[in-house]
């Protein structure tokens, strides 16, 4: 069965990172230890109650993809069990499927993010200017239209509790360089084009995802924390998808539908998610999990 963590506690290791989600630990000089939780954010706030296994499920799936996307760039885990890490007396059970050991590598400041459809926070930019992080798209495009070609929208990274703003690919350039922007851009649009291909076979649209990358001390690029889960990622199913309105997601859609019609003011704290909107969310999570990676969670 899915355990439940809402916080991780590991005494004798140092929390260098609480964020939404996951709990890093610095383990050495060169390592990490990275937790995933079962918190739920949702409009960069995070919620009083968790999703049970919502941490593992994230991990499961970041790893399927690290794995299948290895060839295309390197990534942050690294082969060290983690009996080899843990503090002692800690329960093995509760962190095995929600954990990874990673190398320790300095952020890009940036969210990467790719967008093969118009939809969320692009589609209302779209609408204001007929371009995206000024990307100008061709005009009478509608809501959730698959684009000409996928695009890279990035946005700057928000401390817990502020919200992500796009920007261009030039403020990119002016804050990392234009070798670094240049590499993170055809990484982002590489990795999206070979996983929606993927997800296309299993009757999946992969609408958008964000990614971070982090840079070791020679330079060399990795993509790091999560990578195409349902928290970073828009997952369409293929057979209810239609141009025009906001197809239904394999994510915490459930939640900000409910949190919508509380009139909520998006601000901390949050109100406390029913059960029923828990349950519903953690099986589209579940059933993410299951048809992109065949990996199933009881």
């Amino acid at each position: 069965m899915p355990t439940t963590l809402s916080q991780s506690n590991l005494p004798g290791l140092e929390l260098i990172h609480r964020g939404k989600v996951r709990d890093v630990y610095a383990l050495d000089s060169q390592r990490l230890l990275m937790v995933a939780s079962d918190r739920l954010s949702a409009f960069d706030v995070v919620l009083p109650n968790p999703i049970p296994g919502k941490g593992e499920m994230l991990t499961q799936i970041s790893n399927f993809w690290f794995g299948k996307t290895a060839h295309l760039i390197p990534n942050h885990l690294l082969d060290v069990p983690l009996a080899e890490v843990l503090p002692p007396g800690t329960d093995l059970a509760l962190y095995a499927k929600r954990a990874v050991v990673t190398r320790r590598l300095k952020p890009v400041p940036v969210e990467a993010i790719a967008r093969g459809y118009l939809i969320g926070s692009g589609w209302k930019d779209y609408r204001k200017t007929g371009a995206v992080c000024g990307i100008a798209l061709p005009a009478g495009l509608r809501q959730a239209q698959q684009l000409p070609e996928p695009i890279f929208t990035p946005s700057t990274k928000a401390a817990v509790g502020d919200h992500d703003e796009n920007v261009s690919f030039d403020a990119v350039v002016n804050l990392v360089g234009r070798e670094l922007a240049e590499k993170v851009r055809d990484a982002t649009l590489a990795i999206y084009k070979w996983a929606a291909a993927y997800a296309a076979e299993r009757g999946i649209i992969l609408a958008d995802t964000k990614f971070e990358f982090g840079t070791d001390a020679d330079g060399k690029l990795y993509v790091m924390d999560e990578m195409l889960t349902p928290d970073s990622t828009r997952y369409w199913p293929a057979d209810s998808y239609q141009v025009g309105i906001s197809p239904p997601s394999y994510d915490k859609q459930f939640v900000r539908d409910w949190l919508e019609a509380q009139g909520w003011n998006k601000t901390p704290p949050g109100p406390v998610i029913p059960d029923e909107v828990i349950a519903r969310t953690a099986a589209k999570y579940g059933e993410a999990l299951e048809r992109l990676a065949g990996i199933k969670l009881s």
